[in-house]
């Protein structure tokens, strides 16, 4: 058996030595059940000035039959601080002053969001200053929270209020368990906000094609797609055909064996879906490989590989999907945080991941995508607890699960879960973003 230091202090002798040595201790992490309260325990609402999302909070919260607090002089579960209305950085006192008393109190998995305005839309010079000042205190919250809870911030362009709600209830949930110290920024919908009949089933009456579904993160967002009422067409290569169809079957999706890369991959994917199940409103690009090497002993067959089925395959793979996905659909694209910092070894992972990065902005940018309503967002998931991170040399692989805030590895059904939000309608409000799925990791910014 590998070993893994979480548990190793998670009980017994090894919990003593890390208590009496000060080492970290991994707290379990609050992720999501169906059934389960939004957030379990109160939220203490805040902010400066006018607070229009704070009072859009209230209402969410009061719906869901869930306590809302004015002080932080007991144990809440989560704090939601208003900050929309920020002048000049003498008004961050106001912020300072909900999360310092709140910080001590926090119960653990709790949950801190804070809410501003985009800096482009400033008005002054001071505004600007205060509005990028958020981003500052989230972090450095981020990196203090303790007890496995999580900072993050929300930037929402001014009208653009009514498509919060999706972001909130996702950073207030345990299915953010491991997204920490992001910026989610909130603009106006491409289409109408449609909020699901049930929360639970947010994907309900959906069609979801995941690529590289085999195995692996594939199969967890296979998995929380269908659980969330998508039907999911799994595909993957013929050499995974036993495990695709598994997946498929568990989940009462359908299987579609094909190599991405393949010049008519993205037609047999329209093809398939549309004769199956009459057509798609969610793509999940995830098929990807790794072929590591230092640069100085890349080969170009190397190099190639990783570029053609990371992205090469998925730029071709859209001109036949993008033009096919229902209107008011969603394109979810897995990038990694190798492409925003770099990782020795990985230039050409690095390369293709940062290319999907790229590709998102663009495509978010698309004025016939836009037209269609269609978003368009990444994910980028940090240290992932998969078979192949159980492969990497013990020192390396333990310095990956602790150098986050969280001082844990992920689990894949965080990058799913992530991606799961990113596809509801409620969420159309969010699109070009690229959400690290990393704990807060210590690299990149």
């Amino acid at each position: 058996m590998a070993f893994d230091y979480g548990k190793l202090v998670s009980g017994g002798i090894g919990k003593q030595l890390a208590t009496s040595l000060g080492l970290p201790r991994p707290t379990r992490l609050r992720r999501h059940r169906v059934g389960d309260s939004l957030i379990p325990g109160a939220v203490l609402l805040g902010g400066h000035g006018q607070t229009p999302v704070a009072d859009r909070v209230r209402g969410l919260l009061e719906a869901e039959g869930i306590p809302v607090a004015t002080s932080a002089s007991t144990s809440v579960a989560g704090v939601v601080v208003d900050m929309t209305s920020v002048e000049s950085p003498a008004d961050l006192e106001s912020l300072r002053a909900v999360l310092s008393p709140a910080l001590k109190t926090l119960a653990p998995t709790g949950r801190v969001v804070v809410v501003g305005r985009p800096v482009e839309e400033a008005t002054s010079v001071a505004q600007s200053a205060a509005r990028r000042a958020l981003e500052g205190v989230v972090r450095s919250v981020g990196k203090e929270m303790r007890g496995g809870g999580t900072a993050n911030l929300v930037l929402v362009a001014e009208g653009a209020d009514e498509g919060v709600d999706a972001t909130i209830r996702f950073l207030l949930s345990g299915r953010s368990a491991y997204v920490d110290a992001q910026v989610v920024r909130v603009g106006e919908p491409v289409a109408p906000v449609e909020a699901p009949a049930d929360w639970d089933q947010p994907l309900a009456g959906k069609v979801a094609v995941v690529t590289g579904a085999a195995r692996g993160i594939g199969a967890s967002i296979a998995d929380v797609l269908a659980r969330d009422g998508a039907t999911v067409v799994c595909v993957d290569i013929p050499a995974a055909g036993g495990p695709l169809a598994e997946v498929a079957n568990r989940i009462g999706g359908t299987a579609l064996q094909v190599d991405v890369t393949s010049p008519d991959a993205g037609a047999k994917i329209v093809e398939h879906a549309q004769a199956r199940h009459g057509g798609f409103d969610v793509v999940v690009h995830n098929a990807g490989i790794t072929r590591d090497k230092l640069l100085a002993n890349t080969d170009a067959e190397r190099w190639a590989s990783v570029l053609d089925v990371n992205l090469t395959s998925i730029l071709a793979m859209n001109e036949a999907l993008v033009p096919a996905i229902r209107e008011g659909g969603h394109v979810v694209n897995v990038a990694s945080i190798a492409g925003i910092a770099g990782n020795r070894g990985q230039a050409n992972y690095a390369a293709s991941k940062a290319g999907v990065i790229g590709m998102t902005t663009a495509l978010a940018q698309d004025e016939q995508i836009r037209a269609k309503g269609v978003t368009v967002n990444a994910v980028a998931p940090g240290f992932i607890e998969t078979e192949m991170t159980a492969k990497i040399p013990l020192a390396t692989r333990e310095i990956g699960r602790l150098t986050n805030s969280l001082s844990q590895g992920g689990q894949t059904v965080d990058v799913a879960e992530t991606i799961g939000w990113l596809a509801w309608d409620a969420n159309r409000g969010v699109t070009g973003t690229v959400v690290r799925v990393c704990g807060q990791m210590l690299l990149g910014a």
